[in-house]
C-alpha cells in the first residue's frame, strides 16, 4: 500500500454541505464535525489500496468539509483527524488511525484484528499508537443518491420529524390477544390487522 502526500486540499464548496458524502453527478461533497481537530484528511482509496489523501477546510461550526471533482459511487474512503491526545479530557485524535464516516450509507470490508486498530498502545491507554490501522479496517462507501423509487415518491421527512421505532416480532405478537395463534410471534403475525 502506497500513500499519496497529504498536500493536497480539497475545493470548497459554494454552500455548507450537508454532513456525510454526497455524490453530484460530477462529484462528491464530503463533511464532518469536529470541535476538537485541528486538521481532517479525506483519505480516498483505490482498487489496490494504494491511498490518496486531501486536506479539508475548517468552516463554521467546526465543519470540516471539501469538493472531489471526478469523485464517483463505489469510491472507498475514510477520514484521519489530527488534534489533541488527552485521554483524561476525553480527546484522542490519532491520524494513525483511519476512521469510517459516521454518516456513510454503506460500509466496504471488515476489521482484520491487529494491534494497529487500537488508537493507543496495548496496556497502556494513555499512549497513542502510532501504526497504520488502514490496512486492517473497512471503508466508509461513497453513494449515489438518486434512489429510483419507482412508483412510490420519497416521503421527504426532515430526520427532526422522523421517528424510529423498532419492535420485537415475536415479543410483540406473541402474548397479543387479537393476533390469531397460529400467527403469534412471526412476521405474519406482526402483518395482521390486529398488530397494527
Amino acid at each position: 500500500m502506497t500513500v499519496e502526500s497529504v498536500s493536497r486540499t480539497l475545493e470548497v464548496p459554494a454552500t455548507t454541505t450537508p454532513l456525510g458524502a454526497h455524490y453530484d453527478g460530477a462529484g462528491a461533497s464530503f463533511a464532518l464535525f469536529s470541535s476538537i481537530a485541528e486538521a481532517v484528511e479525506l483519505c480516498v482509496f483505490d482498487d489496490s489500496g494504494d491511498e490518496t489523501r486531501w486536506n479539508l477546510e475548517e468552516g463554521d461550526g467546526s465543519l470540516w468539509q471539501g469538493y472531489l471533482p471526478g469523485a464517483e459511487p463505489g469510491l472507498r474512503y475514510g477520514f484521519r483527524v489530527h488534534g489533541p491526545w488527552d485521554p483524561p479530557a476525553g480527546a484522542r485524535c490519532n491520524p494513525a488511525k483511519l476512521l469510517l464516516d459516521p454518516y456513510a450509507r454503506a460500509v466496504a470490508g471488515h476489521v482484520e484484528w491487529d494491534s494497529a486498530v487500537f488508537g493507543y498502545v496495548q496496556g497502556n491507554p494513555d499512549r497513542p499508537d502510532h501504526a497504520d490501522s488502514a490496512p486492517h479496517v473497512p471503508r466508509s462507501l461513497l453513494m449515489a443518491d438518486d434512489f429510483d423509487w419507482g412508483d412510490d415518491r420519497s416521503p421527504r421527512r426532515p430526520m427532526a420529524d422522523t421517528i424510529f421505532y423498532e419492535v420485537h416480532v415475536k415479543g410483540f405478537t406473541k402474548l397479543h390477544p387479537d393476533v390469531p395463534e397460529a400467527l403469534r410471534g412471526t412476521y405474519a403475525g406482526l402483518a395482521h390487522p390486529a398488530a397494527g
